[in-house]
């Protein structure tokens, strides 16, 4: 897909701007502006070309949330943002009609309609039609097959964004990593990051496992995992993983009784870990080992928080990101990830911060 650069002409022509409005939302209030943030060079871009910008974007949930919090947060970012309560139909299309060159325009989250996920072609019809050409700048969709994401450029000439641009540049670079390199997998789910390990086995020097997806490893190593959370069902893909020289898991944990804050828990080595207790956080062995491979390493990437963070458990995301050296390229992404580390104020410790979550696994390992 070409640049929006490469755009020759802007002034009055209506731009269909597939964007990332995607944030957490409490009490009507949204929670992190990050993907709001990596959204604006776009969209002040179209905008200072006299584009007649249109918002489209989704929010995760049941359908019914609106985009309100988010265009009461972008509103004094953006100068001449309105909000449209519809995302197609005749008052969304009136609304177009009326704007001038430079407006901005929010339509209404696109999930309201099943068309949207179904991938529906009148539906994606509908939403062409209210535009002159498409630009795709939401990275975290575009492994979607979703209307907005490709129903959408099938109808009008599309262009990719500057988010979308960058995520494409800096993650093929961390798909060729040079070495030293580290990757770091945490969360949970192996079931979702069983490719991605695979697939940074193949081409990365070291590959540590760690949050609660390292609990799974561990159990099928012979370890007892207490009341960690585990899941058995892929016991033999985990064994074929675990031949694997380049894997790295937990020396030693931190664990606590059910559901403690971290001023609770303890540290254990693997062979200590009790019945009632669940592993929550890398050890200080292991993170003193993790620190030496990213301060030495000349490429990091890292998906999936390291700790139960929501429970104060940050000792391995804070050793992990001050372990990364300024000279390395290191990328991070996922929203837990992004999240832990927007708490403890150290995500200008990375090159690159992604957007993306699914869709940046999604991109390194095809």
């Amino acid at each position: 897909m070409k640049s929006v650069e490469r755009i020759k002409t802007l002034e009055n022509v209506t731009v269909l701007l597939r964007t990332s409005l995607n944030v957490p939302i409490e009490k009507g209030k949204v929670k992190d502006v990050f993907r709001l943030e990596a959204a604006l060079p776009t969209i002040l871009y179209l905008q200072s070309r006299y584009a007649k910008v249109v918002l489209i974007s989704h929010i995760t949930g049941k359908g019914t949330e609106t985009f309100r919090p988010v265009f009461n947060t972008l509103k004094d970012r953006i100068p001449n943002l309105s909000f449209c309560e519809y995302s197609i139909g005749p008052i969304a299309r009136e609304t177009i009609r009326r704007m001038v060159p430079g407006d901005v325009v929010m339509l209404e989250n696109l999930r309201r309609h099943k068309g949207e996920e179904e991938n529906d072609e009148t539906f994606a019809k509908e939403l062409a039609h209210m535009g002159d050409i498409f630009v795709q700048d939401s990275f975290d969709v575009c492994h979607r097959p979703h209307a907005s994401v490709v129903g959408v450029p099938q109808f009008l000439p599309s262009y990719a964004g500057f988010t979308l641009m960058k995520e494409v540049k800096e993650l093929t670079l961390a798909r060729k990593p040079k070495s030293p390199s580290l990757a770091v997998v945490g969360g949970a789910k192996f079931s979702t990051k069983e490719p991605l390990i695979r697939c940074l086995l193949a081409s990365y020097d070291h590959v540590f496992v760690g949050g609660a997806l390292a609990n799974d490893f561990l159990k099928t190593k012979g370890y007892a995992t207490g009341a960690s959370v585990t899941s058995s069902e892929q016991n033999q893909a985990i064994q074929e993983l675990l031949q694997s020289k380049r894997l790295l898991l937990p020396l030693d944990v931190l664990v606590a009784k059910e559901g403690a804050l971290r001023a609770h828990a303890r540290t254990a080595s693997l062979k200590d870990i009790q019945r009632d207790e669940a592993i929550y956080d890398i050890g200080p062995h292991t993170a003193h080992a993790l620190i030496e491979l990213a301060h030495k390493a000349k490429t990091v990437l890292w998906s999936g928080p390291l700790g139960f963070f929501e429970h104060g458990y940050h000792d391995g995301n804070r050793a992990l990101a001050e372990g990364v050296s300024a000279r390395t390229l290191s990328v991070v992404g996922g929203g837990d990830t992004i999240a832990a580390l927007d708490a403890l104020n150290l995500l200008n410790r990375f090159t690159f911060v992604s957007t993306g979550g699914g869709a940046m696994l999604e991109y390194i390992t095809h």
